[in-house]
């Protein structure tokens, strides 16, 4: 008997090593593969900085205000029940400081809640005052927004096409600062910097602002300065029409339609003219629900199109692209399933924390992921601090300060986003099916506080994703006070942004609930 209890104990023994084992595999993986896309960001990083350097002051050209001869433009405006902020963008594109006769607008109104009167109102105002104006009403909403603009397509006048999202609050100089870019007949696309209306509302809106600028900075304008393959942001930018055509027009499905169609446009050999200087002022979620649909839409679109457009890249592109462009691209698509690989790198990390001493292996094994942390942190500071977008003088050390207690608070909550986002991926690269849920805004300008408890759009119920991520939260609680009772601390650190991060989101997904119909 008592050889076959020690047979049993050696079998139960060698059972946990060989599973550290492949927690360790599976760990190292994942991180190295968050790593390999942060060598990549890298790369965008110092593509940017040279361009700067050589490159400190830039000038865009513009048109007169009153030049008749400018080119025609159809600004299109597509929306979906956005009550508090349809009459704000109608608005804003007719002050546009281009001739009236010089542009048409369209408002793609696919709405099914009061949005469909308020428009219907504010186009009859703007007819009234001479505006070439139009309200093209959907009642099936087929295709979602990449439907309504496909749709509306017969009906454009001109042969360019601005389109804005009913959240931005676009410059009086946009279509003049615009426009002159596509005298060059390479350029197909000009994409504008988003920038943010009301960045200082809430922690929520700093945090997104933090890594927003990330985007249209070192990455957007890294790209575009390195001429490689970047992509239109689905809003605050313009079109050639005819490129939209024959890139094969606005293709629904997947949730991003907008990288799909610009990744296939640049394919054909058109470039997409990115215009860093030149902000576009949008409205961030203010909500923890609609954030996380939003995420939800980007993570699982950009899986979808990874899906669609790597034969593209590699097949149609072979002789077109270089192979720094098709690495790029590739990078590019790949990058939406890092939450996929940092949630898988969370999970393995449990059993991996205490299985290290069985394995003989030390824990400095684990510096290599450091790496990571140190490019985004980098990447982040250059975006938010050094840049050099409309700063004329050092940051201060206010600023400084601001910016680390931000970036210490980001990297918890977005760890906290991986399990939402993760989710998101799989069903992208699955091809699974799914509405276009867009992000409800409130119009919430600045930082002044505004209730939106009772707001319509808001999310009612609870979803099990958001229990999940509670679940989550007490699960990696449970690891930090585990590995500090028995001394298996490699992860404890790592395992208390988890804790944190996945405690904060679920807090605020249950507390921005809407009240029940």
């Amino acid at each position: 008997m008592f050889g076959i209890h020690s047979l049993f104990e050696a079998l139960k023994y060698q059972a946990f090593v060989d599973f550290g084992y492949v927690m360790l595999l599976i760990y190292f993986l994942a991180m190295s593969a968050v790593t390999l896309y942060c060598i990549f960001q890298f790369h965008l990083l110092y593509l940017y900085k040279k361009y700067h350097k050589a490159n400190p002051v830039i000038h865009y050209r513009q048109y007169d205000k009153e030049d008749p001869k400018v080119p025609f433009v159809t600004v299109q405006l597509p929306m979906f029940n956005e009550m508090y902020v349809a009459e704000r963008i109608i608005d804003c594109v007719a002050a546009q400081e281009y001739p009236k006769d010089r542009f048409q607008i369209q408002v793609l109104d696919d709405s099914t809640d009061e949005t469909v009167q308020i428009v219907a109102n504010k186009v009859a105002e703007y007819k009234a005052k001479g505006f070439d104006i139009v309200h093209l009403h959907r009642v099936n909403r087929q295709g979602f927004k990449a439907g309504a603009l496909q749709d509306a397509m017969p009906h454009v006048k001109s042969d360019f096409i601005a389109i804005f999202d009913a959240d931005f609050t676009p410059r009086p100089d946009f279509l003049r600062t615009t426009m002159p870019y596509f005298e060059d007949s390479s350029v197909g696309i000009v994409q504008t910097r988003w920038e943010h209306i009301n960045a200082d509302y809430s922690l929520l809106t700093k945090l997104q602002a933090l890594q927003l600028n990330v985007h249209f900075t070192v990455e957007q304008a890294g790209r575009s300065y390195g001429n490689l393959l970047l992509q239109f942001n689905g809003t605050a930018g313009v079109w050639r029409k005819n490129v939209i055509n024959e890139a094969g027009g606005w293709q629904s499905d997947t949730l991003t339609e907008d990288l799909d169609l610009s990744f296939r446009a640049q394919i054909l050999g058109y470039k997409i003219k990115y215009l860093e200087k030149l902000e576009s002022p949008a409205e961030l979620p203010v909500e923890m629900n609609g954030l996380k649909n939003q995420q939800f839409r980007w993570n699982k679109g950009g899986a979808q199109n990874a899906r669609k457009l790597f034969h593209l890249i590699w097949t149609e592109g072979a002789n077109k692209l270089t192979w720094i462009q098709k690495m790029h691209a590739t990078s590019q698509l790949l990058a939406y399933g890092v939450f996929l690989w940092v949630f898988i790198a969370a999970i393995s990390s449990i059993p991996l924390a205490f299985a290290f001493r069985e394995l003989g292996i030390s824990t400095h094994f684990l510096s290599f992921s450091i790496l990571g942390l140190f490019s985004i942190a980098g990447i982040s500071y250059t975006a938010n601090i050094t840049a050099a977008l409309n700063r004329s003088v050092p940051a201060t050390i206010w600023e400084k300060l601001r910016f680390f207690g931000l970036f210490i608070t980001f990297m918890p909550i977005s760890l906290g986003l991986s399990l939402y986002n993760a989710i998101a991926v799989i069903e992208g690269y699955m091809g699974k099916a799914s509405s276009f849920v867009r992000t409800p805004k409130y119009g919430i300008t600045g930082n002044k506080k505004s209730t939106f408890k009772n707001a319509s759009y808001l999310a009612k119920k609870i979803s099990w994703i958001t229990i999940a991520e509670g679940l989550m939260a007490l699960v990696f609680a449970a690891a930090v006070a585990m590995g500090i009772a028995t001394e298996n601390t490699a992860f404890v650190l790592f395992h208390s942004m988890l804790a944190f991060g996945f405690g904060t989101i679920f807090y605020f997904s249950v507390k921005q609930l809407g009240s029940a119909e």
